[in-house]
């Protein structure tokens, strides 16, 4: 069976995960497509195929005669969609031999241009698979999935001679989760690598240091007729907070390696407000003086209106995974290489955002990122090509075979 076919039907299941339940996996539903890829696994022939209690999926495939000594090797992909956009419903749309130009997505009146999404002229002549415009498509990470059960019934069926391959599928990494309850001695590998990244052929080793923070305001509200020198509108101290902030340093106005601080999330009225927001910066010590901005930030607002007036709570979530890569380069070498043998030239991209394989790393699991055809994740444009996949499957599979 081709990747493509196998995203087709994992799409059907809706995965969206969900950070304020609580629990693990974050949405049941999750348990669904757990149950069937552990049964694929088996199908396909792995061992030691094991589904846990949380939805974690893991499977071996024993090294071939000969290739013992190799080390072993692991592929990870996550099982859930981001909360952000609908994935109940997904309708796939497939074009075969796609021109390149305007696609509509279904009767939704979403477009996908290459006036927004330049790369789609590079994809001309390929099979794009889409979305109908009403729901994201599901490759991030299912195409992940697809290509690492693609190339675990190749190898299993092939002569390729191979160490020991782990694999893992995993919940909730895109609400930062995926990682809690990873079981780093029963996957078993040495060395691995998250399938979760977009053009084929690129990998990444790099990654935003990450925080949430949230500001809790509280008010005081009065009757407006007598409110001189009494109240404080708490909506009014969130928009001098948000404002507070360099302006440049925006999602919208960053790129590459540049951080930023994220407006994600707001409420309030007179009485009561809160303002959620995420930080990034690659940089370690440029990520340290963001937090620092905001507890400043925390301080003058509490001085100017008195204490208590503000409750600054920071979440760090992950680190730059490349202080861990950096000091292990045959790790990215290896994938180097494989690229290479499909005709690809590597492009190694900063991550702006994080996977699994950034905590993993600071765990005892060193885990650079690899490309799996897939683009504009999130959303109704999110696309990719059953070429695409193709190619990232034999990227895994070159990096899978022993090098004897």
């Amino acid at each position: 069976m081709k990747a493509f076919e196998r995203l087709l039907k994992y799409v059907t299941f809706d995965t969206r995960s969900d950070d304020s339940t609580g629990t693990t996996p974050s949405t049941e539903k999750q348990l669904l497509l757990a149950k069937e890829l552990a049964k694929e696994l088996t199908e396909v022939g792995c061992q030691n195929v094991f589904e846990d209690e949380k939805c974690y999926v893991y499977a071996v495939i024993p090294a071939t005669i000969g290739c013992e000594a190799e080390p072993s090797i692991g592929f990870i992909a996550h099982m859930d969609t981001s909360p952000d956009f609908n994935g109940n419903g997904v309708a796939p749309k497939i074009t075969e031999n796609y021109d390149g130009e305007e696609l509509k997505l279904g009767d939704s009146g979403r477009v996908l241009s290459p006036v927004v999404f330049p790369h789609l002229k590079t994809l001309k002549g390929r099979t794009l698979i889409t979305t109908s415009g009403n729901s994201l498509l599901g490759a991030d990470d299912k195409a992940g999935i697809a290509e690492i059960m693609t190339m675990a019934e190749r190898l299993i069926k092939s002569n390729i001679p191979h160490g020991k391959i782990c694999i893992a599928f995993t919940p909730d990494e895109e609400i930062g989760e995926g990682a809690d309850h990873f079981d780093i001695e029963r996957f078993g590998a040495d060395f691995a690598y998250t399938v979760d990244g977009g053009r084929e052929g690129a990998y990444e080793y790099e990654n935003f240091n990450a925080a949430a923070a949230d500001f809790e305001i509280n008010g005081f509200n009065v009757h407006p007729g007598a409110a001189k020198n009494v109240m404080i509108n708490a909506s009014l101290v969130a928009m001098e907070i948000n404002s507070s902030l360099p302006q440049n340093e925006l999602p919208s106005k960053t790129e590459g390696y540049e951080g930023f601080y994220h407006l994600t999330d707001m409420h309030g009225n007179v009485e009561k407000a809160t303002l959620s927001y995420i930080i990034r910066d690659h940089s370690a010590q440029a990520f340290d003086k963001r937090l620092d901005t905001l507890k400043s930030i925390s301080n003058m607002i509490n001085k100017k209106y008195g204490n208590g007036t503000v409750t600054l709570r920071i979440k760090e979530q992950y680190r730059n995974m490349a202080e861990i890569i950096e000091s292990k380069r045959f790790i990215i070498e290896r994938a180097e290489k494989a690229i290479k043998k499909c005709g690809i030239e590597p492009l190694v991209e900063p991550i702006r955002g994080g996977t699994d394989g950034a905590r993993l790393s600071y765990m005892g699991l060193p885990c650079p990122n690899l490309g799996t055809g897939g683009y504009a994740f999130h959303g109704p444009f999110e696309h990719i090509t059953a070429e695409g996949m193709d190619i990232s499957t034999d990227i895994l599979i070159e990096i899978a075979r022993a090098e004897i």
